[in-house]
């Protein structure tokens, strides 16, 4: 484990967590169940979404260290330009949440929770980010780490501090720090692939 990378991973991905579709998704479901259930579903399925984007990272790294360095540039940049133009409009509504919580078993809350969580992370910002910085640094369980650990920080917060949480964040700002994490790890990328071409 390289705790460098731990950190950097979790520093990148939590900015970018926290205005995203997941965490309203997250609210949502914690508003229709108890929250224990969700946060187990929603966690596992964080789990499975991180190995696979790691994996694909991991695979990326096998090519060429310029080829993977432009690319991993190209993802962060398109990862910043979507960020800083979503930071004007609101966040996104998951609908409306129930008025009071279903009463279902522990397995089938969680079961749900996972599979809403699942399908919701497919092609998101901090998939992108994870595949870039496991493509990036040959570190595949210190990428996992920290990306997951800062997916279940985000998680923790929806399913346990609701409603009032969402109210509170500057969601633009978030965004705009979030993108402009990802224009420097952009930028890094960049300089390595001409350190590598040369």
């Amino acid at each position: 484990m390289v705790l460098s990378v731990i950190a950097a991973a979790f520093i990148l991905i939590l900015p970018v967590e926290l205005p995203d579709k997941t965490l309203f998704a997250t609210l949502i479901l914690a508003t229709r169940f108890a929250p224990l259930p969700v946060f187990v579903g929603v966690g596992t399925a964080f789990a499975v979404q991180v190995a696979i984007a790691v994996t694909a990272g991991s695979l990326l790294s096998l090519l060429p260290a310029a080829l993977v360095s432009g690319v991993v540039a190209l993802l962060f940049l398109v990862g910043a330009v979507l960020l800083w133009r979503s930071a004007n409009s609101g966040p996104e509504d998951g609908g409306e949440a129930a008025e009071q919580r279903e009463q279902v078993s522990f397995p089938k809350a969680a079961a749900i929770s996972f599979g809403v969580l699942f399908a919701a992370e497919w092609g998101d910002l901090s998939q992108l980010a994870t595949a870039g910085l496991a493509a990036r640094y040959d570190a595949p369980v210190s990428v996992f780490i920290g990306s997951w650990a800062a997916l279940l920080v985000v998680s923790g917060l929806a399913v346990f501090l609701g409603k009032k949480l969402a109210d509170r964040l500057p969601i633009p700002l978030i965004r705009r720090v979030a993108a402009g994490l990802f224009l420097v790890f952009a930028v890094i990328a960049v300089v390595e692939t001409v350190r590598a071409l040369v």
